[in-house]
């Protein structure tokens, strides 16, 4: 027999602990359940207010339709909810009626005081956005939760310095041209003329790489955009090299391409049939085409790019616990958009308001949220409730849409 002494010094055998559990990952389902039928309804009086108060309802049509959308727009089963006040909403509207006036009245004195003008506003534009961006997150809420946008002004100059200052640059020296050949600038003609027309050709290179940097003015306010969107304690983050907006632009570019070519060989052809054929019958035949070719592309080319945009930043955006996807079919827009353009031209602009609501819906629901973990401790405080809507008319107006 073994003595119990003996083996009281004996080590046991520990067993490890247990594994920790692989986090599990859910997808949160998106529905939208608005109607044509009921937008419409919304839509009509909008309109109405809007005819009778000379614009003036703008702001108040506006804080109702996206309170509207918004409370049709279902997260896993919990609608979002917009707090914002159409009385904040207005007196932003007032502010860019005013910037807009000013830009109005000085281009009917002079081209110098509307350029001055025009300079006020683009200095003015980074910080009305990103006013914008803060007011429309910071209404916007989730299960309770408040969103925010914490994008800082200093970076809000820095991204849409690559777009503003060439532009404020190229339309400077246009205007100094125009200037020098109308004779508002005292100098000799044969010096005017030289001048004016060097003018000319350095704001043609001018535009030319202007057009150049949009896709990477486009990639900064992406980036600028989605690495500063946050829901409670969860910041977003994208990470998309600027390469790829490039390569969005060059294949936009090619939808471009296909009916031009189809019209300048249309033009050719005219041409050349013109001395063979009726010169009325060429002329009526050749606008035909053009106009065509111009519809064609314009049903193609938009859903083309806002499809690939939509997919290209959503796959590549995510934040500690949230990764977001997006399916948004090229083929699906382009024919909804192109039924939407047909029967808003048959109804005389009846069917708007269905057209709304079916984009949207297309829109949200080729978006998918797929979340890590437990969502119980999301720590909301941090959100924000209130912010500067100075900016919020402006968004609509230079057609910078928030969200998807």
């Amino acid at each position: 027999m073994i003595d119990a002494d003996l083996t009281a010094d004996v080590p046991s055998v520990v067993e490890p602990p247990p594994a920790p559990e692989a986090p599990t990952e859910r997808e949160l389902p998106l529905h939208f359940s608005g109607t044509g039928t009921e937008y419409l309804r919304i839509w009509l009086l909008h309109t109405l207010l809007i005819l009778l108060t000379l614009g003036l309802y703008l702001p108040f049509a506006k804080a109702r339709r996206i309170r509207y959308l918004y409370a049709n727009t279902w997260v896993d089963g919990d609608a979002l909810a917009f707090h914002g006040e159409p009385k904040t909403m207005f007196r932003g509207f007032l502010v860019l009626v005013a910037l807009f006036g000013i830009y109005a009245i000085g281009s009917r004195f002079s081209p110098l005081a509307g350029y001055v003008a025009f300079l006020g506003l683009c200095v003015l534009w980074p910080a009305l956005w990103r006013a914008g961006q803060q007011f429309r997150l910071a209404n916007t809420s989730w299960r309770g939760l408040r969103m925010a946008f914490r994008g800082d002004l200093a970076d809000a100059y820095s991204v849409f310095g690559v777009a503003i200052w060439p532009l404020v640059l190229m339309i400077g020296v246009q205007q100094f041209a125009r200037a020098v050949m109308e004779g508002s600038v005292a100098i000799g003609s044969r010096w005017a003329g030289l001048i004016g027309g060097s003018m000319i050709v350095i704001g043609g290179i001018g535009a030319v790489l202007y057009v150049a940097l949009l896709p990477l003015a486009l990639a900064k306010v992406k980036h600028y955009q989605h690495n500063h969107y946050q829901l409670a304690d969860q910041r977003a983050q994208m990470q998309l090299p600027t390469r790829r907006f490039y390569g969005l632009a060059v294949k936009t570019l090619g939808w471009v391409l296909v009916p031009a070519l189809v019209v300048l060989a249309v033009l050719m052809i005219r041409g050349v049939g013109a001395w063979m054929t009726d010169h009325k019958f060429a002329g009526t035949a050749a606008i035909g085409v053009t106009l065509l070719a111009y519809l064609l592309s314009f049903v193609l080319i938009l859903p083309f790019f806002h499809a690939r945009l939509q997919n290209l930043v959503w796959n590549h955006t995510a934040s500690q616990q949230l990764r977001f996807a997006s399916r948004l079919s090229f083929r699906r827009l382009a024919w909804l958009n192109t039924k939407n353009w047909v029967l808003t031209l048959l109804t005389l602009g009846l069917y708007r308001p269905f057209a709304v609501v079916n984009t949207w819906k297309l829109k949200l629901e080729a978006v998918s949220i797929t979340v890590t973990g437990s969502m119980d401790g999301w720590d909301g405080s941090d959100s924000a409730a209130v912010a500067d809507a100075s900016g919020e008319a402006a968004g609509d107006f230079f057609g910078i849409e928030l969200g998807l």
